[in-house]
């Protein structure tokens, strides 16, 4: 007795989904997650990647299938059968990727906006998290400073809020980081200890807040190992927060092209445990340096 249609193509279709999820679940292609950030992008790209298994495996498959089970026998000269039209097969063909690009869509957009990136420049209060007053006013004097002469004729541009994402609203221990970009640099400048940088150190599970300013054309600031990517405009301050877990170091990488030398851009930020943070900082203060030279002692 041979075996329905409708439950072979159930089976198969039975299979592709597992197959796709176990790919999905199974299969890592990213680098270390170092961020609290990184798990929620994760989950997104596993989705999509089991998604996108189930439609490779199920496309090639048919064309497999189809190339072996309805090719031309030899010596048949005659016309291929004339096949009607499938209304059902065509609903179910139109519904299944419907439903599934509705649901990345949501899924998408959810992530998109928990970032910051569905609000509107100047809407602080839609954001993740608000940047503090003192934060609004350096970033102010940063957009004044890079564009000399256009005070009083329109208001500074407030700073645009991204990330977030594992930072509570209202923190009270964020580390501030003041960074600008330049070509072909990214300096790193701490108001705590009044430190100056070109690598950004930063203490494991303490939120940072990056107070970021481009000196002249367009740059990204990239660190695949944090899942985070953000444009950093001239005149268009902006602060990108985030939360690092792991400690180690980590590659960071202007994403944008921004000159002859952007292959070169790149940077380090190291993630220390919080005593070795503390002791990179106090190693590294003003007054430590003054110190150790007044004493003839180097400070590298």
């Amino acid at each position: 007795m041979p075996i329905p249609s409708s439950l072979v193509t159930l089976l198969v279709g039975m299979a592709l989904v597992l197959s796709g999820l176990w790919v999905g679940t199974n299969v890592n292609l990213l680098p270390l997650d170092a961020s609290a950030n990184a798990p929620v992008y994760d989950s997104l790209f596993r989705v999509l990647f089991s998604i996108g298994t189930i439609l490779f495996l199920g496309i090639v498959g048919l064309v497999v299938f189809s190339l072996v089970r309805f090719r031309r026998r030899r010596g048949d000269h005659t016309d291929g059968l004339a096949i009607e039209g499938n209304l059902l097969l065509e609903i179910v063909w139109t519904a299944i990727p419907a439903v599934v690009v509705l649901f990345v869509g949501i899924y998408s957009y959810d992530i998109y906006e928990r970032m910051g990136g569905m609000s509107s420049l100047n809407d602080h209060a839609a954001m993740h998290r608000m940047p503090s007053m003192e934060t609004m006013e350096t970033m102010e004097a940063s957009v004044s400073a890079a564009a000399p002469g256009l005070e009083g004729t329109a208001p500074a541009q407030a700073p645009r809020v991204w990330g977030g994402i594992g930072t509570a609203a209202g923190e009270a221990n964020v580390l501030p980081v003041e960074v600008t970009a330049m070509q072909f640099a990214f300096i790193f400048h701490y108001p705590e200890g009044d430190i100056t940088s070109g690598e950004l150190h930063v203490p494991s599970g303490r939120p940072v807040e990056l107070r970021m300013k481009a000196n002249d054309v367009i740059h990204a600031f990239w660190v695949p190992q944090f899942r985070l990517k953000q444009d950093v405009i001239p005149g268009q301050p902006t602060v990108l927060t985030f939360t690092p877990t792991k400690a180690g170091s980590y590659p960071i990488i202007c994403a944008e092209l921004c000159g002859p030398y952007h292959g070169g851009m790149r940077s380090t930020v190291v993630v220390h445990e919080p005593e070795a943070y503390d002791a990179w900082l106090q190693k590294n203060s003003p007054l430590t340096a003054t110190v150790a030279s007044a004493m003839g002692t180097p400070t590298a």
